[in-house]
């Protein structure tokens, strides 16, 4: 699974590593295609940029971060979560076939949703993949239980050495 691990990242990491660069070097390309979402969407979300430019920019760096992170290997959880994150409003911009009018161009934007939707999924995969690891939840389930479990055994252990020298105290006098 290790080796699927080292092929596949950087195979679903490279689209966002690439498209992200471009998006940041050249934002004006998508900025008219994004103002539609980015801009109700910065109303509801006070730490986004206003300026549509802006926030494109912070979608593409993103995007490069977290596709550069998935592709080395460097928290891939959180990478992974990341560009997922940056997925949905992209898409969601982007590929809006229910408001083409051409049926072929609406055919189009439909499978490139449907593209970017099938990405998303292998993101959330790849943002819950553990690399063969318990989760830190299961690690600190266990780890409680066995702090009580050494806390019982250290308990049980002072009242018997508690007990033998009450004893001994008894066969001294």
């Amino acid at each position: 699974m290790a080796v699927l691990r080292a092929i596949a990242r950087p195979m679903l990491a490279s689209i966002f590593a690439i498209q992200g660069l471009d998006t940041l070097r050249n934002p004006e390309r998508v900025v008219p295609t994004a103002e539609p979402v980015v801009k109700p969407l910065s109303e509801k979300v006070p730490v986004l940029p206003d300026s549509v430019e802006q926030a494109v920019r912070l979608n593409g760096a993103v995007q490069l971060a977290g596709g550069t992170l998935l592709a080395i290997g460097w928290v891939p959880r959180l990478a992974a979560l990341a560009i997922a994150g940056t997925l949905v409003p992209t898409t969601l911009a982007g590929h809006r076939f229910w408001e083409a009018d051409e049926p072929q161009t609406r055919k189009q934007q439909k499978i490139q949703f449907l593209k970017n939707l099938s990405m998303l999924g292998g993101l959330l995969i790849a943002a819950a993949d553990t690399g063969g690891r318990p989760s830190l939840a299961w690690r600190s389930k266990h780890a409680v239980r066995d702090v009580r479990r050494q806390s019982a055994v250290a308990a049980r252990a002072a009242r018997t050495g508690a007990r033998a020298g009450r004893a001994r105290g008894r066969v001294a006098r």
